[in-house]
């Protein structure tokens, strides 16, 4: 099918942007279409390069015109269709001189065309493959992005129109000069008509231009104050764990076609104060608009490019907790991104990085200088997409010696990275804590989680000054982000629950509850000596170190009350048990409860005391519960975990991780064999001896070490007694 035909025939969308590419006068869309055949026939490639070529096929072209307006005659067609053919056979006579313009003018167009088809077959074949739009796209991306396709098209068609204008110029200084010593009256009117023609192109142009910018001003403020900017909170968020994407292609797409568009008009206004330089006349447009368009241009363009630079990958170090926690004299790295990408700049372009240059003006505020490799060129070879980035892999962070301490409460030891290069943009990090010992990276991760998660002013340096409160709704994602970046799952509504009755007691609703940095992160939590945010990151860290894979598989409940565990439990059948999390252990322990039944059929729930990091960094936890056992009165071994809760039986939870050996054979029963564990049955707590092998003697629980430190939970919600051989009722060994 011809391209002509298959052009007609595309969805409003195309056809549109047929209509925009042939609004001008450089190439009649009549002329395309009644010489369609012919037109996609010959070589225009080969005529924009050989004058010979070129007058055969502008004579041809004269003479086909003359054919179909002959048609329109014989035809009886209209009129109107009748004299536009004899119009623009007389509109391409001023190609006469210069056939090869008219060659490679159709030539253009002919590509345009191309373009348009090849854009449209490629959203039918996504169509047809039925390929879903990335999910992060929203209703005003698409927007911008059908936007970004009208502004190019316009481009597209403004240089072609400045082309056409210095031809019409060309024309009427060749007759101006031509006739100038002549005075002949109907001279005069060809030349008087002919600059009246040129500016009445002048000044549509320029409004042409006016129009331009302001598409370019709109996306501008599109991009700049909604698009980066839920990009830039997108990061912070990614920072501490969100799911979020904050992938740059896009915006570098967006910011690179608009850079390029207002580039292109420079050239343009800079063609018309050449164009005015050769034929200029009083009112003349040009002389009149182009110093306002020139300075709104500018202005345009350098907030384009100072919004363009930003921080790609915040600062982080190798093996740090998360990234915004910087150690001194330790090693990190940071990435900046220019996003309007020239290739002609690779390497051109240096970024110097520096600390605090926007340190608030308080005494005592500690001050740091960035030691290492702090000078790079924007560079187009570290980026997997070809974007321009300058990335800094070996800095260090060095306290200023003159600098005297202030409190955390005060400025909340907040600092920032900064980046310049050698043009007027500059950005910074997001704040960093700067920590001197390994030993504080808990506390600087907990005040790095509660930024990013409140503020939405990045270069607030004094957050801490005056600490907003977290609802529960915001502290409860948080949370469940720090589970699902590094066990990629996160904590569900029940689980969720459960630390909101912890913190706020029970509620009919916790949407409404508040809590202060103070309780999240400083104050202990009642009846321990540890806060909040160590408890929780204690489980996290266990989770992640021991337990990853039961809990990616949901095997751990985890976060459930002992009340509540007991209620699930008792409507269970005997031997189903649960796993979960210890209330009262420091750096996070983790138990097992399961419910048996009375002869006269009541229910017991039994716990056994938490298994810690040090205990599961000996003995996986799937082998504990595959090899615990118990002694019941008969002294008749008896492992009392059959159902995981709901009702999946032990195997079927675990056994794709059991170790081959098992029984006496297993390498971990010995560990098994000598460990006192504590078992609570209902309120009660008792001491349980270990199982020995056949041939060694059974020693008193009395004279052997405990399994934990007697300071553990006892399984409720009270401390444990202080002597939990008082409570001694009969010897469970596992």
């Amino acid at each position: 099918m011809a391209q002509w035909e298959k052009l007609r025939q595309l969805e409003s969308v195309y056809l549109t942007q047929v209509d925009e590419l042939y609004d001008g006068d450089a190439f009649p869309m009549d002329v395309r279409h009644y010489l369609a055949h012919w037109i996609e026939g010959q070589d225009w490639d080969r005529a924009a390069r050989d004058h010979d070529v070129a007058m055969l096929l502008f004579q041809v072209l004269l003479e086909n015109l003359d054919i179909q307006h002959s048609r329109f005659v014989q035809g009886g067609e209209s009129f109107l269709l009748q004299h536009n053919i004899r119009r623009f056979k007389q509109s391409f006579q001023r190609y006469q001189e210069e056939p090869y313009n008219l060659a490679n003018i159709i030539q253009w167009f002919l590509a345009k065309e191309k373009e348009i088809l090849q854009n449209a077959e490629l959203a039918e074949q996504v169509q047809l493959l039925q390929v879903q739009q990335n999910p992060m796209e929203t209703d005003s991306q698409r927007n911008i992005e059908r936007k970004m396709t009208d502004l190019k098209n316009k481009v597209q068609c403004m240089e072609h129109t400045v082309k056409c204008l210095e031809e019409q110029q060309d024309e009427f200084d060749f007759k101006y000069q031509t006739h100038n010593m002549e005075e002949k009256t109907e001279q005069m009117k060809v030349l008087q008509a002919l600059l009246n023609r040129l500016d009445a192109s002048r000044k549509s142009m320029l409004s042409g231009m006016g129009v331009l910018l302001d598409g370019v001003e709109e996306l501008l403020c599109v991009l700049v104050r909604e698009e980066l900017v839920q990009w830039q909170r997108r990061q912070q968020k990614a920072c501490i764990g969100a799911p979020d994407s904050t992938c740059l292609d896009q915006l570098e797409k967006w910011f690179t076609t608009e850079a390029e568009c207002l580039f292109q008009v420079r050239k343009f206004l800079k063609k018309l104060e050449e164009l005015m330089g050769k034929v200029t006349y009083e009112h003349d447009p040009v002389k009149k608009q182009k110093p306002a368009l020139q300075k709104r241009v500018d202005s345009l363009l350098t907030s384009l490019l100072k919004s363009a630079f930003v921080v790609e990958t915040q600062p982080s170090m190798p093996q740090g907790k998360g990234p915004l926690v910087l150690r001194t004299n330790v090693q990190f790295s940071v990435k900046t991104r220019f996003l309007v990408k020239f290739p002609e700049l690779n390497h051109a372009m240096k970024v110097n990085v520096s600390m605090d240059r926007e340190a608030p003006l308080v005494k005592g505020y500690r001050r740091f200088n960035v030691l290492g490799t702090n000078s790079k060129a924007l560079n187009m070879a570290e980026s997997m997409s070809g974007g321009m980035v300058a990335d800094f892999r070996h800095l260090v962070s060095h306290r200023q010696s003159k600098c005297n301490k202030v409190h955390a409460a005060v400025v909340g030891h907040m600092n920032t990275c900064s980046f310049v290069h050698c043009i007027p943009p500059q950005t910074s990090s997001l704040p960093v804590v700067i920590i001197s010992n390994s030993s504080q990276q808990q506390s600087a991760w907990a005040s790095i989680l509660w930024f990013n998660m409140l503020c939405l002013e990045p270069k607030n340096l004094l957050f801490f000054a005056n600490c907003p409160v977290a609802t529960w709704p915001q502290l409860g994602e948080m949370l469940s982000w720090q589970f699902l970046s590094s066990t990629t799952r996160g904590l569900d509504s029940n689980q969720l629950d459960m630390i909101a009755h912890k913190l706020f007691g029970k509620q009919q609703s916790y949407d409404a509850c508040n809590i202060s940095w103070t309780k999240f992160s400083k104050e202990n939590v009642p009846n321990t000596n540890f806060t909040f945010w160590v408890w929780f990151d204690g489980i996290l860290f266990m989770v992640k170190s021991h337990l990853e894979n039961l809990w990616k598989d949901g095997s751990i409940m985890g976060f459930v009350s002992k009340g509540k565990e007991k209620t699930l439990l008792k409507k269970k059948q005997r031997g189903t048990f649960l796993l979960r999390f210890s209330e009262s252990i420091r750096d996070g322990g983790i138990t097992f409860s399961w419910v048996d039944y009375s002869p006269t059929g009541e229910p017991d729930v039994r716990s056994v005391q938490p298994f810690t990091k040090v205990d599961l960094g000996q003995i996986p936890f799937h082998e504990i519960i595959r090899n615990f056992q118990i002694l019941e009165e008969e002294n008749v071994p008896e492992n009392p975990l059959l159902f995981l809760y709901p009702d999946t039986p032990k195997v079927e939870a675990f056994g794709k991780y059991y170790t081959k050996k098992s029984g006496a054979d297993s390498e971990y029963i010995k560990y098994i064999r000598t460990k006192l564990v504590f078992v609570s049955k209902e309120n009660t707590l008792e001491a349980k001896s270990p199982m020995y092998s056949d041939t060694g003697p059974e020693p008193s629980p009395s004279t052997m070490n405990p399994r934990y430190g007697l300071g553990g939970e006892a399984f409720g919600e009270s401390p444990m007694s202080s002597d939990p051989f008082s409570h001694q009722k009969s010897a469970i060994c596992s």
